[in-house]
C-alpha cells in the first residue's frame, strides 16, 4: 500500500451493484489512518452538497422519464463540481484521494449499458473534467448474478439497482470492456 501512495494521489474504485467497493474502501482508509498517511474518502455521485443534491436527483425511483443523455450529464455535471471544490484541491495539498466511482462508472453504465457510446461519454467527461483521469482504478469483478444476490438483505434499492438483470450483465460487460481500454490505470480483482 505504501508503495501504491507514494505514486498514484488519486485512487478510484469501481464495480457493479454490492462489488464490495465500500467494504475495501473501508478497510483501506483503516490502514491509511494507521500508517499516517493523508487521506480523503468521498464518492461520486456525491461527495460534496451539489453533488449528492444531483445523486438523489439521478437515484430517485419517481425519475423514470430521465433520458440517458439527461443522466449522462448530471452524472458529467457532478463530477465537475467534485472535482473542482473537493478532488483537486485535497490532490494540490498533497492528499491521497480514495474516491468510490468516477469517470469508468460513467463510461460503463451510460456509455456502453445505456448505448450511448464509451467515446461519446468519455468526450463528455474530459471536457467536465478538464481531462482528469485517476492515477489508479481498481475494479472489483463480481458477476450481476453474485452482487445483486447481496442486495437482498440491504437498503431500499435506488432506480439504478432497480434496473432488469440484463442492464446489469451489459454494465459488467462494459466495465471489462474499459478495463482493456486502459491497462495502465485499471486493475482487475476477484471480488466474487
Amino acid at each position: 500500500v505504501v508503495g501504491i501512495m507514494d505514486m498514484k494521489k488519486f485512487i478510484t474504485f469501481e464495480g457493479g451493484e454490492c462489488s464490495g467497493k465500500t467494504t475495501v474502501i473501508t478497510e483501506l482508509c483503516k490502514r491509511l489512518q494507521e500508517m499516517n498517511i493523508e487521506f480523503i474518502s468521498t464518492r461520486e455521485p456525491g461527495g460534496i452538497r451539489i453533488a449528492e443534491d444531483i445523486r438523489k436527483i439521478i437515484l430517485d425511483i419517481n425519475n423514470t422519464a430521465m433520458t440517458r443523455e439527461c443522466e449522462a450529464l448530471l452524472y458529467a455535471a457532478s463530477r465537475m463540481q467534485h472535482l473542482s471544490e473537493r478532488v483537486i484541491p485535497a490532490i494540490n495539498n498533497g492528499t491521497v484521494v480514495i474516491c468510490d466511482r468516477f469517470l469508468d462508472s460513467s463510461l460503463a453504465y451510460q456509455g456502453y449499458a445505456r448505448g450511448i457510446g464509451i467515446e461519446e461519454v468519455y468526450d463528455m467527461n474530459m471536457f467536465a473534467t478538464s481531462g482528469m483521469l485517476p492515477d489508479l482504478t481498481l475494479y472489483i469483478l463480481v458477476s450481476p448474478s453474485v452482487g445483486l444476490s447481496r442486495k437482498t438483505h440491504q437498503k431500499e434499492l435506488d432506480r439504478l439497482e432497480l434496473q432488469a438483470n440484463n442492464f446489469h450483465e451489459t454494465v459488467y460487460q462494459g466495465y471489462l470492456k474499459i478495463a482493456k481500454m486502459f491497462p495502465d490505470r485499471v486493475v482487475l480483482i476477484d471480488g466474487e
